[in-house]
């Protein structure tokens, strides 16, 4: 998959952080969704004030649209069918000495049923899910201000991938 951008902690913070030592590894998978009405789904982490693209990590024994379908029914509760291949990001997130790969796709809804958000996201995060315009999307990250590290992180991502595809 096409390589978008390379994300470190001077894009995201405006300061590098100096950390010797090995980085863990993890792979993340997760989808700019449409549904029918042509709005795309963004979870609301409320309690931290930003957004993000619905995904996740890759677990052992997956593959990574297997794991990108597993995640979207579980956190927008859709079954959806993939369309196209948006891109990759690397995060070098040297905050706690991660480097991320997130594979971006393109998806349609193809049924909706109850999301299976995990206590964690309910609860900690405050996560709701949203349609919304592909433009509110971007308007939406745009405005996002998230104090917290990984937050971050993902709303720079993630705005990467809403302005890739609204080119």
């Amino acid at each position: 998959m096409r390589l978008i951008a390379t994300i470190t902690d001077k894009d995201v913070t405006g300061r590098t952080l100096e950390i010797k030592g090995k980085y863990s590894s993890r792979t993340a998978a997760r989808a700019i969704v449409f549904d029918s009405e042509g709005k795309i789904a963004l979870l609301n982490a409320k309690k931290f004030g930003f957004h993000k693209l619905p995904g996740g990590g890759v677990e052992k024994g997956e593959d990574i649209k297997g794991a990108l379908e597993r995640e979207l029914k579980e956190e927008i509760g859709c079954k959806v069918k993939i369309t196209k291949e948006l891109g990759k990001t690397i995060e070098i997130k040297n905050g706690y000495m991660q480097k991320q790969e997130s594979f971006c796709y393109v998806a349609n809804v193809l049924s909706r049923c109850d999301s299976s958000l995990t206590k964690e996201e309910k609860e900690d995060l405050g996560a709701e899910v949203e349609w919304v315009t592909l433009d509110d999307a971007i308007k939406i990250f745009e405005k996002d201000n998230p104090k917290d590290y990984t937050a971050k992180f993902i709303r720079y991502r993630d705005l990467i991938f809403l302005r890739e595809l609204s080119r």
